[in-house]
């Protein structure tokens, strides 16, 4: 079984190494249905994973100036609040014991639709906007953005609703917060939104993480075999990354992770 977990961290790792995605996206489920893991242990040590294998990414970013703090600030802000409170009412009501897994299986599963959706239509959902500009929601939703205040307050509303959404699942901190980033602030460049969603989901979910080990659902033995699957991993999809084209893979991902989010509701 050890190594079972250690090839499961070497091909999520190869994913995440080739994509950016797919990190919480993939491993979580593959501890679920494929070793049969306890739902709230699963989403809890994937949390750990998650901001152990993203942590590096951070300091390189950081070291190139490309992380917008103050926008992490606003989204901390919101998730920081939302992650304690959520954790709150998971440990109040017996979580540790097997609890809650119908919901954090289907909050699995509605993070998953929702991630897919936002690989698959980013850019879909974008020309519709921009061609239904006169629209009164839409025009609502420009207003928002173009307003410093309205923005800052979207800012730390959509870090409130990541910082349910990955507690519960592990999910929603890569694909979900950089879709919604980019719509917030269109004048940050791709690097830096990566780099500033990047900076925001490692406290995230080492917070969210370090919760779930508080009320006893993170494996620890399990965390490390991942871990050391998960690093040549990366390192290896990074390196195939550069040879397949991410028109190929964010797709294939997407349909992926559609697929489970629909077994995880049904």
């Amino acid at each position: 079984m050890e190594w079972g977990y250690t090839l499961a961290g070497l091909a999520v790792g190869i994913m995440v190494g080739m994509t950016g995605v797919g990190g919480g996206s993939l491993m979580t489920p593959i501890l679920i249905f494929g070793f049969a893991v306890q739902p709230a242990v699963a989403v809890g040590t994937d949390l750990l994973f998650a901001a152990i294998t993203k942590a590096g990414g951070v300091w390189a970013y950081w070291r190139h100036g490309v992380v917008h703090w103050q926008v992490v600030k606003r989204l901390a802000m919101g998730s920081v609040t939302t992650t304690l409170l959520t954790l709150w009412a998971l440990n109040v009501s017996g979580v540790s014991e097997g609890e809650h897994s119908d919901l954090i299986t289907s909050a699995l599963g509605i993070a998953l639709i929702l991630t897919s959706s936002a690989l698959l239509f980013k850019n879909w959902v974008g020309s519709i906007l921009k061609a239904q500009e006169d629209h009164p929601v839409v025009s609502a939703l420009y207003r928002i953005r173009q307003d410093e205040k309205h923005k800052a307050v979207a800012t730390v509303l959509t870090g409130g609703f990541l910082g349910v959404m990955v507690t519960l699942s592990s999910v929603g901190a890569g694909a979900l917060g950089a879709v919604i980033l980019l719509f917030l602030y269109p004048k940050m460049k791709g690097v830096e939104i990566v780099a500033t969603d990047i900076a925001h989901a490692v406290p995230l979910t080492a917070i969210a993480g370090l919760g779930h080990s508080a009320v006893g659902t993170v494996d620890w033995s399990l965390l490390s075999f991942l871990v050391v699957g998960s690093l040549p991993g990366i390192y290896i999809g990074s390196h195939l990354g550069v040879k397949i084209p991410d028109k190929v893979m964010r797709p294939f991902l997407a349909v992926i992770l559609l697929g489970v989010g629909i077994k995880c509701l049904v």
